[in-house]
């Protein structure tokens, strides 16, 4: 087994992080990084001290809400969000950061990250939400998806 290099390696812990997730539709892991250290992570979830979707049922499915629409029907923050919430709470700076995720962002942590000074993004599978897509490439967040990555050599380690 050959050594990962370091985009394969923050990948590998976004799928582990993803893992914690509280969210019965989609297991979601984001984390944080800056000079090849991990500045925070998060996974999709109910907010502390409030009941988890896995103990009281998943509002979104209950209404019927498609994959990528009305994100405000929903228990859960985003992974991202909570990345970004874990960081702010703990006196973090995440700008200059790169942000790995097992999910492309949606538009409103899309918007987040781009306030955030997040300047790149390598995520594991793609999400639709196209307005999210156009505003990362307008304000020149720079983003990837992983298997892309792969193929390219010398670039990740």
């Amino acid at each position: 087994m050959s050594r990962p290099g370091w985009d394969e390696y923050f990948i590998e812990i976004t799928r582990l992080v993803a893992r914690r997730s509280t969210c019965l539709r989609r297991k979601v892991g984001a984390v944080l990084v800056k000079d090849k250290n991990i500045l925070a992570t998060g996974y999709n979830g109910a907010p502390s001290g409030v009941a988890h979707c896995m103990d009281v049922g998943c509002l979104r499915e209950r209404l019927a809400i498609v994959s990528g629409e009305r994100h405000e029907l929903c228990r859960g923050l985003h992974a991202e969000q909570n990345a970004i919430i874990q960081a702010a709470k703990h006196g973090t700076n995440i700008d200059g950061s790169t942000l790995y995720c097992t999910t492309m962002p949606c538009i409103i942590c899309s918007k987040m990250i781009i306030n955030a000074g997040i300047l790149r993004i390598v995520y594991e599978e793609g999400y639709p939400d196209q307005l999210a897509e156009e505003m990362i490439k307008e304000a020149g967040v720079g983003f990837v998806r992983f298997c892309d990555l792969e193929t390219r050599t010398g670039e990740n380690e």
